[in-house]
């Protein structure tokens, strides 16, 4: 196992700076997920990590080893690839056992080792099977024993579950983190869902444009997001946003307004008569009565089993408000949703930035 610190990353192709400037600490043992949308820079970190990709500026440490110019096979990493990277012509064993033959493992560890890892991931009744033969989740699995087989001091997932249907997504990533509990590795893993990153990671490193826009702990990016850009990319359905005018203890929007508690109105007290965005998440909406009342239009209302989610219009914003009323109601019809004024979030209009 090892810590795993960037500093001061960079990378440039031509250019086009893809990573700015990037300080991030893993620390040993733990399960930390790059997240953010397409583009955002956390597939090349990850790259940059496993040296298949050179830094263009900063540096990378493995443990107390800079690894800038070792080379990937020397690393001590294993890394699990969105399109699994199995040999078509091996069978699983000799897939899982490739690359410790490589490194002129003795016959015998390697049997002990990949029969272990299989057992771990239950394919050891397919060993004798080549990649073709397999399910999407048997050779997802397979690649991920590949990488337990080397015992590597960290784990590198790049998209490892994109490819695969939504139920066994969900079934996948509980054993990932399962496999992370029983081996207490250094994981760093790459997706652009944030559902994903919520039910996974120890730690959530939020990207986008190449910036690290929030490192922290998944209830507490939930709960208090460090700018809008978090608020709205983590949370699903994602958060509403409202721009307000702040008027004393309220807020003032043109077809509504939200009443504002004795702590809010301090907090809010700098920007009195000055425009602000506050955020509501979907679930802190309701049919319910409650003090805060926004009159909208109905645009659709999806069922989901045991909640509906409503796709509202109030003047020129769009929200969604996700309740526990299963009725079925009819588009264009209005509707009363009441929002808890406890759980808003309040960002600044210029920056974005949240205020604390």
């Amino acid at each position: 196992m090892a810590q795993v610190r960037l500093k001061n990353l960079d990378k440039l192709y031509g250019d086009v700076q893809i990573l700015h400037g990037i300080d991030l600490t893993i620390e040993d043992g733990e399960f930390a997920v790059l997240v953010g949308p397409s583009g955002c820079g956390k597939s090349t970190t990850l790259r940059i990590v496993a040296g298949l990709e050179e830094a263009s500026g900063g540096d990378v440490y493995i443990g107390d080893k800079r690894v800038n110019d070792v080379e990937p096979k020397n690393r001590d990493i294993a890394m699990v690839f969105q399109n699994y990277a199995l040999y078509p012509h091996m069978n699983v064993y000799e897939n899982m056992a490739f690359g410790l033959k490589l490194r002129k493992f003795p016959e015998a560890e390697i049997k002990t080792r990949v029969e272990e890892a299989a057992e771990i991931l239950s394919v050891q009744d397919y060993l004798h099977r080549k990649p073709k033969e397999l399910s999407g989740g048997q050779r997802q699995r397979v690649a991920v024993g590949r990488a337990i087989v080397r015992k590597p001091a960290v784990f590198l997932f790049d998209e490892p579950l994109s490819n695969l249907d939504a139920k066994l997504r969900v079934q996948m990533r509980s054993e990932i983190k399962q496999l992370h509990d029983r081996l207490k590795t250094t994981m760093i893993y790459v997706t652009h869902d944030q559902v994903e990153a919520m039910t996974m990671g120890d730690r959530i490193v939020v990207m986008k444009d190449g910036y690290i826009m929030q490192a922290d702990e998944p209830l507490k990016i939930y709960e208090k997001p460090d700018n809008q850009f978090v608020g709205s990319f983590i949370g699903s359905p994602s958060m509403n946003f409202f721009e307000v005018d702040v008027h004393a203890d309220e807020l003032i929007h043109k077809d509504f307004s939200l009443p504002l508690n004795e702590s809010q109105q301090a907090v809010l007290a700098p920007f009195n008569g000055n425009k602000i965005q506050v955020g509501i998440r979907p679930e802190h909406m309701s049919l319910s009565e409650l003090s805060t009342k926004i009159p909208a239009t109905l645009n659709v209302s999806e069922l989901m089993g045991n909640e509906s989610y409503l796709y509202c219009t109030v003047g020129d914003d769009r929200f969604v408000a996700r309740v526990s009323d299963t009725h079925p109601r009819k588009p264009g019809s209005t509707v009363t949703v009441f929002a808890d004024s406890q759980a808003f979030h309040f960002f600044d209009l210029g920056t974005g930035e949240r205020i604390l």
